[in-house]
């Protein structure tokens, strides 16, 4: 009777710790790790009045339910308290898992925190802040925008 109680005991504890592992996040790092990549596209928009830059992409180490996404200029950060939001995008109710996502781009979950805002165009070289929530996992990154080169005629 003892040995098969703990035989039981022991099969229940490596069930819940597989299922810790592979199903939640309690053995995941609290530090998300994004990669910032700008893309040259030959389908970027020009905004009038403002130089044109590549589109930016970001990664993620994981597939991530996202919360919070915000960008905000390094240098305005650097001198203010609340710097002014390039793009800031809140959770409405559950996102989509998501291992990437790219500047200005609609994401299913998420809404603009004040409403109807739209994302600001990027100044080329620049330095921005990306930062990411998904639930208590948060991340940030520093990036830099290029200008578009103009389209050979």
């Amino acid at each position: 009777m003892r040995k098969n109680t703990i035989v039981l005991i022991t099969v229940l504890l490596l069930l819940a710790g597989c299922y810790g592992y592979f199903f939640t996040d309690w053995f995941q790092s609290p530090t998300i790790q994004i990669l910032a990549q700008v893309r040259p596209s030959r389908n970027v928009r020009p905004t009038p009045g403002m130089p044109t830059t590549y589109p930016v992409s970001f990664a993620f180490d994981r597939k991530l339910r996202l919360t919070e996404i915000r960008v905000v200029n390094l240098d305005d950060e650097k001198t203010n308290k609340y710097p002014h939001a390039y793009w800031h995008l809140i959770s409405d109710s559950n996102s989509m898992p998501t291992k990437a996502i790219v500047y200005g781009q609609p994401l299913r979950g998420l809404k603009p925190k004040v409403p109807r805002a739209r994302p600001e165009p990027l100044e080329p070289d620049v330095k921005y802040r990306l930062y990411v929530s998904a639930g208590k996992n948060k991340g940030q990154i520093d990036f830099k925008t290029i200008e578009a080169a103009e389209p050979a005629k």
